[in-house]
């Protein structure tokens, strides 16, 4: 189990899901005080906190009376902005308790894709941190439109735990871990106490397996999962209200169960082209580029490419992969997909001539690439 990595953990993310902090007529109060007693017991012992946390549609709903969410969007973005304050307010009451103070950031897809909005975003967090402030970061639901969407946020812990490089990512939930079937259903369902390498029948176990209020049930929580271990984070899911389960997993209990990591981290940089971007188009790229790029760490050159697909600009992310469709991994394109069609498999001393000029010899700078096996 993790215990080494945690007694060296100096900054880590904790994410509370909805039906962790949620009650029958609200919001759970009792459960978002000890949250932040044992978030606060933490940064007394020097470790950095980050908090995600949903719970602004029920703390709304609480407010207006609802008995159920409304099926409209736009209503639901009401009932979400009437919560959140509710929200804060229940978070900054009970860090109060223990001389904290708390911060509200909400985000947007686009403030994670947006390379300049990211780092502003970084340079924020690593301030509030300096002042010994609690994060406490949610979707901004009251603005979200589809193509700005997060998705939700099991999603966006493991990206606040990429942006902010943590030591470990926790996502407390409703059910004690990963099991082997769900637990609801099946009386002979194991808890699963740890997974070295997640594999196809693990993500189709829990996909089989739905949260109860929020969004995303624990196939997003084994996709978080994938983000943060190939990146050298360790991730824990356990049970939220269990007593003082921060606390426990901290003095070494094996509680939940634990995702171990690839060993090393990958670099910031690598890891928003990697889990942040959303590729616009794909490059075919033929066996000797393949190798090229995978065994010998080369750059993306014009001779190697075969095909293009998708219309993209120059900086875009596209995909690379082979001409029988595997991906092999993702990267920043130095140029668009109208001009590396004209340039495709041509020595890089014949771009200039094709193009009329010649920025790169690269199509992807193997700084700005990434394998799919990361």
């Amino acid at each position: 189990m993790p215990q080494q990595r945690l007694i060296t953990a100096r900054r880590i993310v904790v994410k509370l899901g909805s039906n962790v902090i949620t009650a029958r007529n609200g919001l759970n109060l009792d459960v978002i005080e000890a949250i932040s007693n044992q978030i606060s017991t933490l940064m007394d012992k020097g470790i950095e906190v980050i908090l995600v946390s949903s719970g602004a549609m029920a703390a709304g709903m609480r407010k207006m009376g609802m008995d159920r969410r409304p099926d409209e969007i736009p209503k639901r973005q009401a009932i979400s902005a009437i919560g959140q304050s509710g929200v804060m307010h229940a978070y900054e009451k009970s860090f109060a308790v223990h001389d904290k103070k708390i911060a509200q950031i909400l985000l947007t897809g686009d403030d994670l894709t947006n390379r300049k909005r990211y780092l502003n975003a970084r340079n924020t967090l690593h301030t509030l941190m300096e002042w010994k402030i609690v994060p406490i970061i949610n979707e901004n639901d009251t603005i979200m439109v589809e193509e700005i969407k997060l998705g939700d946020n099991d999603n966006l812990a493991a990206m606040i735990s990429l942006l902010m490089d943590a030591d470990f990512l926790f996502i407390l939930t409703d059910i004690d871990g990963l099991y082997d079937k769900d637990p609801r259903q099946f009386t002979d369902a194991c808890l699963v106490p740890k997974v070295e390498k997640i594999k196809k029948e693990i993500e189709e176990s829990a996909s089989h397996m739905p949260g109860t209020l929020g969004t995303g049930g624990m196939l997003s929580k084994i996709q978080a999962a994938q983000k943060v271990t190939s990146a050298g984070i360790p991730m824990i899911v356990a049970r939220g209200s269990m007593d003082n389960v921060l606390l426990r997993l901290f003095a070494g209990e094996e509680l939940g169960t634990y995702f171990v990591p690839k060993e090393g981290k990958m670099a910031s940089r690598k890891c928003w082209i990697a889990h942040t971007l959303a590729p616009k188009g794909s490059i075919v790229i033929d066996e000797g580029a393949v190798r090229a790029v995978k065994q010998n760490g080369k750059s993306l050159l014009p001779i190697g490419i075969v095909a293009v697909e998708g219309n993209f600009d120059e900086g875009a992310a596209v995909a690379f992969k082979t001409s029988d469709n595997k991906v092999i991994g993702v990267g920043l394109t130095n140029y668009s997909s109208a001009d590396i069609n004209l340039i495709k498999g041509l020595k890089t001393s014949q771009i200039k001539a094709c193009l009329g000029g010649k920025h790169y010899d690269e199509i992807i700078h193997r700084d700005n690439l990434v394998l799919k096996d990361f």
